[in-house]
């Protein structure tokens, strides 16, 4: 009998967070990949380690016998490792390719300080919001909204939940009344976006009473740059949509307006994503653990 040492040590995350989430989030691995994980330890021992209920996670009497055996031995193991990977500095070039609305991502502190600490990298970023994959492509990871990442990626949360709002300049709105249902904006002047030539206009979509719905909005104008949309919108040009951070300085100095905000919910963010790799390039990892940490620090 073979027990995975990688999966017991997610089996220990998830029973000290007595959460499949929690443990998740502290491993930066996805939900499904803990679940995998304890189910690969489970299937070795032929019998169940932990408890689940719909509210709390804990071990069973085998699943204590066995992690007061074997969690001092993983401590261990995760000292020597850590003490081995120090005598070697991330170094290289790291390719990201990054949805062009991930405002807080391209803020730049992000980046800055994940240089200032890491000299010997040099970061190559692609703005785009194609869609293709990155690993053809020869990019290391990609940020994305959550939604559309990838079943097969890996994927550590990189900004708080994001919301889509509808916005139009206040003079907009005094001449052609303010839309009051989604249904409505098919009569109104509206500024659409579109990823790429070829591509189909982004669908306008909301929610009511729990159920997701899209208008089929015809803009007048559609565009592939959101700086465009917002100086449009400023302008007087109709109405747009995007991610409530994009619009936040012009909300804030007046010269926008949200609209429709009952029928916008937040939505889970953004994610740094890349593929399944036993061995991540260190490189990456410290991407990795620079993101989680930036992003605590602004929560």
């Amino acid at each position: 009998m073979t027990v995975d040492l990688n999966a017991l040590a997610i089996v220990a995350a998830v029973a000290r967070a007595r959460s499949f989430s929690a443990a998740a989030n502290e491993l930066g691995v996805t939900r499904s990949a803990v679940s995998q994980a304890v189910r690969k330890v489970e299937d070795a021992l032929g019998t169940a380690i932990l408890r689940r209920t719909t509210r709390s996670v804990s071990l069973t009497d085998a699943g204590e016998a066995l992690l007061d055996r074997v969690a001092p031995a993983l401590i261990e193991i995760a000292v020597a490792t850590q003490a081995a990977a120090a005598h070697e500095q991330p170094a290289g070039l790291l390719r990201v390719a990054v949805s062009s609305i991930a405002e807080s991502f391209l803020s730049g502190d992000l980046l800055a300080t994940f240089m200032a600490a890491h000299p010997k990298v040099r970061v190559d970023v692609l703005v785009t919001d194609a869609e293709f994959d990155i690993v053809d492509a020869g990019f290391d990871a990609g940020v994305r909204l959550g939604e559309v990442i990838e079943r097969d990626m890996i994927a550590v949360p990189v900004s708080t939940e994001q919301r889509q709002i509808v916005v139009a300049a206040p003079d907009y709105l005094a001449a052609a009344g303010i839309p009051h249902h989604p249904r409505e904006l098919t009569a109104h002047r509206c500024i659409g976006w579109r990823p790429a030539v070829g591509a189909a206009p982004y669908r306008w979509e909301f929610s009511e009473n729990g159920h997701d719905f899209a208008v089929a909005v015809e803009p007048e104008m559609t565009t592939n740059d959101m700086e465009l949309m917002v100086n449009m919108a400023k302008a007087g040009a109709g109405l747009t949509i995007g991610m409530a951070e994009t619009f936040a300085p012009a909300l804030e100095r007046g010269e926008l307006q949200s609209v429709l905000d009952r029928f916008c919910p937040p939505l889970p963010g953004f994610f740094l994503f890349y593929p399944n790799r036993r061995h991540l390039p260190l490189k990456l990892r410290a991407l990795l653990d620079h993101a989680r940490h930036w992003r605590h620090s602004r929560d």
